[in-house]
């Protein structure tokens, strides 16, 4: 027997939409029913191929060209959404800067722009979102893509782990904040994920060569890094009532265990 689509019908906006993680999520919203996805991302040409790509998967489909570092351009993406399809019933706020540094060598620059992307630009988006539902009198939806790293993370990660801790709070308070406006809340902590984003970190920042995954998957317990799918099948299932009223929830997707020891 066939399981009914988790999304069905629904209007999707994922920001950060056009690669890795985010794109992963906007596939499987299209494979779980959604009618109508809006991705957003840097780069027109990756943008406009995601969008074609998503469209030939059997969903309405619109790019946004959005550089999360401006308020005005994270906000614009929940009007061109609502002005396109009339609504915003799930949004997913998978972007997020990772470039390294220090609490030691980290430039006011490199620290702003990792709050402005990993934070701030959430933070407006929830907002913009939110406006909507509640202008509808309707339910919706939330998920934020976190990171393990918002517990402390590596030393060359103080402002990706900075801005992503600050991104778990912001998660609780408005799920908190909005659960009589039957509007859910909830976050995923990724661990160590095989992206297009960590190959190019990987060579840029840490020297390594086309072996890296296999060398990465040697040093883990599963053998392997996390696979952006998974993490999409786990966001598309918090997307949809199926979940059930979960909500504020931050599911530590990974396969360390925090606070564990040998």
């Amino acid at each position: 027997m066939t399981a009914e689509p988790l999304l069905p019908g629904k209007v999707v906006l994922v920001s950060g939409g056009t690669q890795g993680v985010g794109f992963a999520v906007a596939k499987a919203a299209v494979a779980e029913g959604a009618s109508s996805v809006v991705v957003t991302g840097r780069r027109a040409d990756v943008g406009e191929a995601a969008a074609e790509e998503l469209e030939e998967l059997g969903a309405s489909t619109l790019f946004v060209e959005t550089d999360l570092r401006h308020v005005e351009q994270a906000r614009a993406s929940v009007t061109a959404t609502i002005e396109e399809y009339g609504r915003v019933d799930c949004l997913v706020n998978a972007a997020g800067l990772t470039t390294r540094g220090s609490v030691v060598d980290s430039t006011p620059e490199l620290f702003d722009d990792h709050v402005a992307v990993n934070l701030k630009s959430p933070f407006f988006l929830m907002q913009a979102a939110i406006h909507d539902m509640q202008r509808r009198g309707e339910p919706g939806t939330i998920v934020n893509v976190i990171t393990m790293t918002s517990y402390g993370g590596q030393p060359y990660l103080a402002p990706y782990a900075a801005s992503k801790a600050g991104l778990v709070g912001l998660t609780k308070n408005a799920a908190h904040a909005h659960r009589w406006d039957r509007i859910r809340v909830n976050g995923v902590n990724i661990g160590w994920t095989d992206t297009e984003g960590e190959d190019a970190i990987q060579r840029r920042f840490h020297g390594a060569g086309d072996d890296w995954r296999e060398l990465a998957g040697k040093s883990l317990p599963m053998g392997r890094l996390g696979q952006a799918d998974d993490i999409a099948a786990l966001v598309v299932l918090l997307l949809s009532e199926r979940s059930g009223v979960v909500t504020g929830s931050i599911v530590d997707w990974d396969q360390e265990v925090l606070g564990a020891r040998d």
